[in-house]
């Protein structure tokens, strides 16, 4: 999940986004269960699981399913807070609640579908142990990944976290660094870029995916899905949890087939969750 820095600017495309797709007749009422379901999602791979629910299991549900994809994290939820959408997938709960607490939307979560797990990766070193004292790591600069980051190099020894860090956590609230790692600050989809000129670098397992980065393979470290509270939901306005076709689709999403098409084709980079 990725980049929550982009608000204020994404806020305005947004609006221009949303507004398009309405004037182009894509949008539609959230109050309303006729019609297709739309669903905004990331590309990878929320709308490649999308798809295959779409062409597989869809219509044996009578689920008209109908994906759209964004490849940022602003417009999917306004668009599903202004009815352009019916719901999203492609955001974990902390995001959410950021989200929420900073734009005064009403999105919720139906169903946890999949953990894309945060991964340390190099070009540089083969083992975590081997960072030198002095090393870079870049780290993603939105409050939630940064905070996630941080978390997943005190779970593995590298630094320690002052008491009460929580998802929000900066280096600011680094109490010990025996290596004295320095951090670069960078947007999340920019880590994977980044490995050519810092030693090491946290990356979302998405933007990991994307760069052919395998992080079941590739990961120094990785994080563990077990009681991980950044798995990946499909979301709806408050209110539209009983929409037919919402619960459909929920019930599609966390389906045998949908277990097995996860872990067919990501082996491992993306965890089912349920």
């Amino acid at each position: 999940m990725r980049n929550a820095a982009k608000l204020a600017t994404a806020a305005l495309a947004a609006g221009a986004l949303t507004l398009g797709l309405t004037a182009c007749g894509g949008g539609q009422d959230s109050a309303s269960t006729d019609g297709p379901l739309i669903v905004a999602a990331s590309p990878t791979p929320h709308a490649e699981i999308l798809n295959f629910v779409k062409d597989n299991l869809a219509k044996k549900a009578g689920l008209d399913l109908e994906v759209k994809e964004f490849t940022d994290y602003v417009t999917p939820n306004t668009a599903t807070e202004d009815g352009s959408v019916g719901a999203n997938y492609f955001q974990n709960q902390p995001y959410l609640d950021d989200f929420n607490k900073k734009n005064g939307t009403h999105i919720v979560p139906v169903v946890t579908v999949h953990l894309e797990p945060l991964g340390l990766y190099s070009h540089k070193v083969k083992k975590a142990d081997d960072l030198k004292s002095g090393a870079t790591v870049a780290v993603p600069n939105d409050t939630v990944n940064e905070g996630r980051a941080l978390k997943l190099l005190a779970a593995h020894g590298l630094i320690t976290l002052k008491d009460g860090a929580g998802n929000s956590a900066t280096p600011a609230d680094i109490a010990k660094n025996p290596r004295k790692l320095k951090f670069k600050e960078l947007e999340a989809a920019q880590t994977p870029r980044s490995l050519n000129d810092v030693d090491a670098a946290v990356v979302n397992g998405n933007y990991a995916i994307e760069a052919d980065l395998k992080p079941s393979k590739d990961a120094l470290v990785l994080e563990s899905p077990k009681d991980n509270p950044y798995g990946n939901f499909l979301a709806v306005k408050e209110g539209q949890e009983k929409d037919p076709r919402v619960k459909k689709l929920a019930k599609l999403l966390t389906s045998p087939e949908v277990e097995k098409f996860i872990q067919d084709k990501y082996a491992g980079s993306v965890l089912p969750s349920f």
